[in-house]
């Protein structure tokens, strides 16, 4: 299980502010760095999403010392970085709020395996999200049974 992520905005407080919409979260000023927000999926699993303004790195620390942040100017836009998050809201509702907010979202099906909609923060960072129709098909491709079946044809 994963209990968070981080993802890079160029404008983390209304990033913030539809993921929490997205998840019917909440989401606060997330303190280690300045300008970085957490949206909290208030569940018992802790679940969150950390999001830092575009260009934060997080550099290890030395000795004793913990994680450390900077910012690099020279940042892509673009990132591999990306998440499949279930939510509570509609393909309708989710397609509305990417309308409302100028931002690209879409049906897709992924080989015909599962459909997700392809969600893009900003138009630059994808998020894959399954409203409530969609989690069955999702979940049963990704048991135990199903994914050894597919990566036996994908080694063949």
């Amino acid at each position: 299980m994963i209990h968070h992520i981080s993802i890079p905005a160029e404008n983390p407080v209304k990033v913030a502010h539809v993921l929490s919409e997205l998840w019917n979260g909440q989401f606060a000023p997330f303190y280690p760095y300045s300008g970085s927000y957490v949206v909290f999926k208030l569940d018992d699993s802790g679940t969150l999403i950390e999001i830092y303004p575009l260009g934060t790195e997080l550099l290890p620390g030395t000795g004793d010392q913990q994680v450390g942040f900077t910012a690099n100017p020279h940042s892509s836009a673009y990132s591999a970085t990306h998440a499949a998050i279930s939510t509570v809201l509609s393909e309708a509702e989710i397609l509305a709020i990417a309308n409302r907010e100028g931002w690209r979202a879409l049906r897709c099906s992924r080989d015909g395996f599962f459909d997700l909609i392809e969600f893009w923060v900003e138009n630059r960072l994808l998020l894959e999200l399954l409203p409530p129709d969609i989690v069955p098909k999702y979940l049963a491709f990704m048991q135990p049974r199903s994914l050894q079946k597919f990566l036996l044809t994908v080694d063949s």
